[in-house]
C-alpha cells in the first residue's frame, strides 16, 4: 500500500523517531511504513491521519492509485 507519510512528516519537520513517539510506535515502524514494507493496522492508520489532520485516504492509497 502506497502512502504519503514521509512527505507529510518531512513537510512538518518531524523525524521518524519524533513521529513514532507521538504515535506510540518505534522509529523502525515509521521507517517500515514509509518504505512500504509494512502496512499499518487500521487504528494506527487512523492515528497517523489524525496526527496530520487529514483523512486516511489522503495518507494511504492502493498500489497504483495516487
Amino acid at each position: 500500500m502506497q502512502n504519503n507519510v514521509r512527505d507529510l512528516r518531512t513537510e512538518r519537520g518531524f523525524s521518524q523517531a519524533e513521529l513514532g513517539a507521538a504515535l506510540g510506535v518505534s522509529r523502525q515502524t515509521i521507517n517500515s511504513i514509509e518504505t512500504e514494507r509494512y502496512t499499518p493496522s487500521l487504528p494506527l492508520a487512523l492515528s497517523i491521519a489524525r496526527f496530520f489532520k487529514t483523512s486516511v485516504e489522503e495518507v494511504f492509497h492502493a498500489n497504483g492509485t495516487p
